[in-house]
């Protein structure tokens, strides 16, 4: 195993409240709950614990409220070994959270709260410290600090990978003009480039995407994997997909933030796209073996054994 690669994660951090129960009722109605779980949650955040387990040294600048929900979420990521020097708690401001309600499908319903009065500014970021990192991760949650930090990552020669998440259409272009890396979800895909909500066809799409600048444009298929579209070393494109993993699902929320991380991860290691998405499809997976975000996912040593 490599020595720990320093990897930077910007934008969203929140508390979840996860509730799983039998099956959606057909309409409102008292269900009970099977089991219920308070979790740390967030794009961002919950890269950074799937790149702290993996092995690497995550740190995470995000914002949060001076409330008992943010010190929740900060005391979450310092327990998994997160550098939150700069996760920001904001005087007045509420710290985002989630009710998420889980099926026996592993299928939910995510019911979110964050602050519109959050500050967006972005003059506290240390910039500075964006020269000393491998790899720099952002999400769409916080688009003006993501935007910041590739900008700096962009001067300094420093690859990003952005987590394109559904709520940000208008806003990508420039900040895919910024990145190296575009992971979208499928929702996220369909949403940027217009496409009908059950269109299964992403090629034409990914191209979209790399007309934009990346290098790299991929969308995460839940359980079917992962396809992308990149730039050979010639100028030509070309495609890929790895297989997704069969596993029993129980939750897939937080699935596309695992995918991130890892792919992060061994992106940071040097390793080939191949072997990046295969690494990130099977920790995305075994994530939904369990209740909440982050319960699943696995240390470095449990992925090796499968390489």
């Amino acid at each position: 195993m490599p020595p720990p690669r320093r990897i930077l994660c910007i934008g969203h951090s929140a508390l979840d409240r996860i509730y799983r129960i039998d099956k959606f009722p057909p309409e409102p109605n008292k269900v009970r709950a099977l089991e219920h779980v308070e979790a740390g949650g967030g794009m961002a955040a919950n890269a950074a614990v799937a790149i702290a387990r993996l092995g690497g040294r995550a740190e995470l600048w995000s914002r949060i409220g001076d409330d008992v929900a943010g010190q929740t979420i900060k005391a979450g990521l310092k327990a998994e070994r997160v550098d939150v020097r700069y996760v920001q708690a904001f005087e007045g401001a509420r710290s985002s959270t989630s009710a998420i309600i889980v099926d026996d499908r592993g299928e939910r319903l995510i019911v979110g709260q964050r602050d519109a009065g959050m500050p967006s500014s972005t003059y506290w970021l240390p910039l500075e410290r964006i020269r000393d990192q491998h790899v720099v991760l952002g999400d769409v949650r916080w688009l003006e600090g993501t935007r910041a930090a590739f900008t700096e990552a962009r001067a300094q020669g420093v690859p990003t990978v952005l987590d394109a998440d559904v709520g940000a259409r208008e806003a990508l272009p420039d900040v895919l003009a910024l990145t190296d890396y575009a992971i979208f979800s499928t929702p996220a895909l369909r949403e940027f480039a217009g496409l009908a909500p059950d269109a299964a066809d992403f090629s034409g799409a990914l191209d979209r995407v790399l007309d934009l600048g990346v290098l790299h444009a991929g969308a995460t298929l839940g359980e079917n994997g992962y396809l992308w579209r990149e730039r050979s070393a010639v100028g030509a494109r070309v495609s890929g997909s790895v297989p997704g993993y069969t596993v029993d699902v129980i939750d897939t929320t937080g699935a596309g933030d695992a995918f991130h991380g890892a792919f992060a991860v061994m992106l940071a290691e040097g390793a080939a796209i191949r072997k990046c998405a295969e690494v990130a499809a099977e920790v995305a997976a075994r994530k939904c073996t369990r209740l909440g975000s982050r319960a699943g996912l696995p240390r470095r040593n449990e992925v090796d054994a499968l390489q």
